[in-house]
């Protein structure tokens, strides 16, 4: 089976608003072609980030104030690990020990909702132990390696499918934080990273592909729903300009989204 993506582009595309203007981003050397989809290595993609400067991450947090638990069926509990990863990779680039701290055992918490927590219990240590001694270089890569370790795992256990929605909440809480970013100081060139029709695509044929139970989730439907309305605003025409209202539009489509991820189960 083919791997989903990984929420690398997603959990934030490198941004700088600093003068000059960027330089054109090279893709890093450890990026996968998948699906005819090019796709960075989370820690990769925030050491490019690092070079070119720095937003204002805190501000982009969405800190937590308990350790993630169930709040729902599989798919969201899925969802959500997607989500909390990519919440890691902000909490890095925020420096904040203590949340990404707390992000580790949510992970472990979550993986273990799963059915998957031996494949992250060292990796979730490492992310705490790391956080202490603020060794940011290593927490991202146990990031990069806990994601990829659930995956595997899932696929192990016939349950491809929740891989791929954990791809997808990350590509969600990621493009909701880089549209905060985008909204700080507007430009075309910091727009122009949310030209991503071909992951849509992806995703959406994902979705397409989840079996009725799946399907049938009020979030997954919710979030079919939402990448339908998210298409016309990321700009599907190649060089086309993607507007300060658009940015914004599809801030507030995201966020809605990762609030229903966050939302218990009624």
């Amino acid at each position: 089976m083919k791997k989903a993506l990984t929420l690398a582009l997603v959990a934030l595309s490198p941004v700088v608003f600093a003068e000059p203007p960027p330089q054109k981003i090279q893709l890093p050397s450890q990026s996968k072609l998948i699906d005819d989809v090019v796709v960075p290595v989370p820690s990769e993609i925030f050491g490019v980030l690092d070079k070119l400067g720095k937003p204002n991450w805190t501000a982009v947090q969405r800190p937590s104030k308990n350790v993630a638990g169930s709040i729902g069926d599989q798919p969201q509990n899925a969802l959500l690990l997607g989500a909390v990863i990519a919440e890691g990779f902000i909490a890095v680039e925020a420096e904040d020990a203590a949340e990404v701290k707390q992000i580790g055992k949510s992970v472990l918490n979550l993986a273990k909702v799963l059915g998957v927590e031996k494949s992250v219990v060292k990796r979730s240590k490492s992310i705490i132990d790391s956080a202490d001694k603020e060794d940011w270089k290593t927490v991202r890569r146990e990031l990069d390696g806990a994601l990829e370790d659930v995956k595997k795992a899932m696929a192990e256990l016939n349950s491809e499918p929740l891989s791929q929605l954990i791809s997808l909440g990350g590509w969600l809480r990621g493009t909701e934080a880089l549209t905060a970013v985008v909204q700080m100081k507007y430009s075309k060139d910091g727009a122009e990273l949310l030209h991503q029709p071909l992951l849509l695509d992806h995703f959406e044929k994902r979705l397409a592909g989840l079996k009725p139970k799946f399907k049938s989730d009020p979030v997954v439907t919710k979030i079919q729903k939402g990448l339908l309305d998210i298409r016309p605003l990321i700009g599907l025409a190649e060089g086309g300009d993607i507007s300060e209202k658009s940015v914004k539009e599809i801030n507030a489509i995201t966020s809605d989204l990762i609030k229903s991820i966050h939302s218990k189960a009624q």
